[in-house]
């Protein structure tokens, strides 16, 4: 049957010759594990399409439900954590295995005649790549993306004479907003994946038409190695192993909820994606008029430096050891960045800006207290601008670390440091302000959703301690406004945390991350120790029938 559909197949479309095309190739001086970063780079570009089009059934590009969209996608949808997570690492890997895939090209001389056009269609997937990761920064409209793209597009927007047309145009206006989501989404969708998806399959056509570079050595070129199957194969356990890894870093290490974008929380410190912290870095050198150098010409002179390098280096020798300058020049910059990124996700622009103090109206007699009820008939709270429009604190999930800052604020010298201290309160009936390290138990719950609400209209409308005119209130921080409505939602995962509760708990994982892992990675040492075995078994009968002859 299969020998039939296979038949009928190939007399209508030619699968025969187009696999013999792909795998039927002699690489000069054997396969080596050092030429599958490319084939990996087309694999997770396959899992980046996969998990995005899973994200795609549940996100909704819009500012006020981005955010929530991811979040319940995350957290109620079985496997979801595991396709986001995957998605969001694969971004770094993609980066991480072009730029290891350019480098070993490099070292190799395998830019060289004539393979000039196959190394500038690699510069072309290296530019679309990073620009695919800043136009996903935004997405999921939480925090972290938000100031990127804030950062990002502001310097593009230093660009001299086409600065600020390219900043409106990416954001749909002077500033962020509903435009800006919008038109990141369908450069990132739709119009930047097909590019680079487009671009792969040229950079395929044109590896094939010229082949392998191969070894550099003139000595090891002279035997040659199969593609299929002893490249694949090794393809195949380099592409494993990422997706071993990449699986254990969705497990083990998930990217934070870094809260809903809010405009107007100035605690944040903005920065952009890792990928483009050198070039942030450098711009600190170029002040004022010379802020164009940084944004312009520092990654102008980065991409004429890759498109040229075929042009300047047409000498026929490829060992890296007597190519001392062009490798020396390639370390040097090489070095550079990431001495430029290091200092830039060190640095801190905001430490050093004042601390916006809450209303007066506020602070006048404030120390927050947590258990004491609300006032009776006090009304919900409107969401305040930055925060998202409709979403009010309890269905938010907030930050931890940020809430620690916040807590830090503006609770801890009533609540003690980490909510611990017994603070004293005069007036009041227990004489002092109730810890939230324990918190009452009346107020605890192991379920984070019904945590938030018990402890959220505290937090909104503020209360007074029962008692002869108690000394230290609890502030209306909802009610006046004195914090947004994602701040409260850091601030309430902070406290949730302080009590061992988890605002961001995933309650359907269809498996827990760990054991998922577990199961993954059994799978993956059985079956490598099932194939291992069954190569070793074909090598000892070619053995022992070579020796027969």
């Amino acid at each position: 049957m299969w020998r039939r559909l296979w038949s009928w197949i190939n007399v209508r479309w030619p699968v025969s010759p187009l696999l013999r095309v792909l795998f039927t190739e002699e690489i000069p001086g054997g396969p080596s594990a050092f030429y599958s970063f490319g084939s990996s780079v087309l694999f997770v570009f396959i899992l980046q399409a996969v998990t995005g089009i899973c994200q795609l059934f549940f996100y909704v590009p819009t500012v006020d439900h981005a955010y929530a969209s991811l979040s319940f996608f995350r957290t109620q949808v079985p496997f979801g954590w595991l396709i986001h997570n995957l998605h969001y690492w694969g971004a770094t890997a993609m980066v991480v295995l072009v730029l290891l895939h350019m480098m070993r090209v490099f070292l190799w001389g395998a830019y060289k005649n004539p393979r000039e056009l196959t190394w500038l269609l690699g510069v072309m997937l290296f530019l679309l790549t990073m620009i695919m990761m800043f136009t996903g920064s935004p997405l999921p409209w939480d925090e972290k993306g938000y100031w990127a793209t804030e950062v990002g597009t502001s310097m593009a927007g230093t660009v001299p004479l086409l600065g600020d047309f390219t900043k409106r145009l990416l954001r749909g206006g002077e500033l962020m907003g509903q435009l800006t989501i919008s038109r990141f989404f369908i450069l990132h969708v739709a119009l930047l994946s097909g590019l680079l998806a487009a671009f792969i399959g040229l950079h395929l056509v044109a590896l094939r038409r010229n082949g392998s570079a191969g070894a550099w050595a003139e000595a090891r070129r002279t035997r040659t190695g199969p593609f299929w199957p002893d490249q694949l194969s090794k393809d195949l356990t380099v592409a494993c192993v990422v997706f071993l890894a990449l699986i254990a870093l969705a497990a083990f290490l998930p990217p934070a909820f870094a809260g809903p974008a809010d405009p107007m929380d100035a605690s944040f410190t903005p920065k952009p994606e890792w990928n483009f912290l050198f070039l942030y870095q450098s711009l600190k050198y170029f002040p004022g008029s010379l802020e164009a150098v940084g944004t312009v010409g520092v990654p102008l002179v980065l991409v004429l430096l890759l498109v040229s390098v075929p042009f300047i280096d047409r000498r026929k020798e490829r060992n890296p050891f007597k190519r001392p300058v062009a490798v020396g020049i390639y370390f040097l910059i090489l070095i550079s960045a990431v001495v430029l990124s290091i200092a830039g996700n060190a640095s801190n622009p905001g430490a050093n800006a004042p601390v916006v103090p809450p209303p007066a109206s506020s602070v006048a007699t404030v120390a927050p207290t947590m258990t004491e009820k609300p006032a009776p008939g006090a009304e919900q709270p409107a969401a305040p601008p930055g925060g998202n429009p409709g979403a009010l604190a309890p269905g938010i999930i907030g930050n931890v670390q940020h809430g620690g800052l916040l807590f830090e604020q503006y609770c801890q010298s009533c609540h003690g440091l980490a909510g611990k201290d017994n603070v004293p309160n005069p007036g009041s009936d227990d004489g002092k302000v109730p810890p939230l390290n324990p918190i009452d138990r009346a107020l605890y719950d192991a379920d984070p959703d019904n945590f938030i609400v018990n402890i959220d209209s505290f937090v909104q409308h503020g209360s007074t301690p029962p008692g002869s005119g108690p000394a230290l209130k609890m502030p209306k921080f909802g009610d006046s406004n004195t914090l947004t409505q994602p701040q409260i939602a850091h601030l309430e995962a902070y406290v949730l945390s302080l009590s061992g509760v988890r605002r961001a708990r995933i309650l359907r994982p269809g498996i827990s991350p760990a054991p998922f892992f577990g199961l993954v990675a059994a799978v993956f040492a059985i079956t490598g120790l099932g194939v291992g075995g069954i190569r070793l078994r074909r090598k000892r009968q070619a053995k022992g029938g070579s020796a027969e002859r």
